[in-house]
């Protein structure tokens, strides 16, 4: 498969930037606010989600970057400093505030967070080469089942 290059420059067209990075690995240092020239950045280990039907489920080493970023905000994670606490990022979010403006929030398991004050949308994803395989596939269905055993759901 060749490498996955993606911009998103609406809600729509980030919404696909969040299905492939549904799922994808990284840590706090792999995050940075550059805010000289108001662009977050971040390298992530996406799960493949689109890898042809029976292939081995394989990760993907992966840029992201969100230009005209106004202001950055955190919940449970420092930007930019070691950890070796992995965060799950879960999906990417837009909340419009005055057109073209608005809050992009990445939701990451464990109730952690990160918004981004966006002039507008203007984000860019590319697959930085690195593809490795790995054990299995991230399953929703466990992880609720498993976090409603520990809430006393099940």
């Amino acid at each position: 498969m060749e490498l996955l290059k993606l911009a998103a420059l609406d809600a729509e067209d980030l919404a696909i930037v969040s299905a492939h990075l549904q799922d994808a690995i990284l840590k706090a240092d792999d995050l940075a606010y550059l805010a000289d020239s108001h662009r977050f950045v971040l390298v992530a280990r996406r799960f493949d989600w689109s890898a042809e039907a029976g292939a081995p489920p394989r990760r993907r080493l992966t840029g992201v970057h969100f230009e005209r970023v106004l202001g950055v905000r955190t919940r449970g994670i420092v930007p930019g400093v070691a950890s070796d606490t992995p965060l799950n990022l879960l999906a990417v979010t837009f909340a419009p505030t005055e057109a073209p403006s608005g809050t992009a929030t990445l939701v990451f398991a464990g109730n952690a967070a990160i918004q981004l004050d966006l002039e507008c949308i203007e984000v860019r994803l590319k697959d930085l080469g690195p593809v490795w395989e790995v054990e299995g596939r991230p399953d929703h269905d466990a992880v609720a089942a498993g976090r409603a055993a520990v809430e006393g759901r099940s």
